[in-house]
């Protein structure tokens, strides 16, 4: 069974999404090193219990992006000359996440009746709440 990488059916967060992120974050802290083999498409479908198309199309955006590489016959495998690649497209899917992030608070304070203004002002109230406390401290 393969643990470094936690699929939640329950999250709204679209599979896909989760299991590169899981991949991303095992590069990160090292669970997956470089030149480290990763399970076959099929295996990890299996263990995580998704859609193989799934897991291939995961594989081939980080191939895309740079960070995995497939050895034809062999695998796939943690690339090792990821790491300024990573760095950068980790910033753009953070960017990315942020939007999705804002997009969905806009949407909920409008299906609530609540205006931009009062969001931003409730984020500010909470900014200044928390360096308050920072300052306390």
């Amino acid at each position: 069974m393969e643990e470094r990488f936690i699929i939640d059916f329950d999250d709204p967060t679209p599979i896909y999404a989760q299991l590169e992120r899981a991949i991303r974050f095992a590069i990160a802290t090292n669970k997956l090193r470089v030149g480290e083999q990763l399970p076959t498409v099929r295996q990890l479908a299996v263990d995580l219990k998704i859609n193989a198309n799934t897991v291939a199309k995961v594989y081939g955006e980080l191939e895309r992006t740079g960070i995995l590489e497939t050895r034809r016959g062999i695998g796939t495998f943690v690339r090792a000359d990821q790491t300024v690649t990573a760095m950068r497209v980790m910033r753009s899917d953070r960017q990315r996440e942020l939007r999705e992030f804002a997009n969905r608070i806009l949407l909920e304070a409008h299906s609530l009746g609540i205006s931009l203004e009062e969001v931003i002002e409730e984020l500010e109230t909470k900014l200044d709440d928390k360096s308050a406390a920072a300052n306390r401290r």
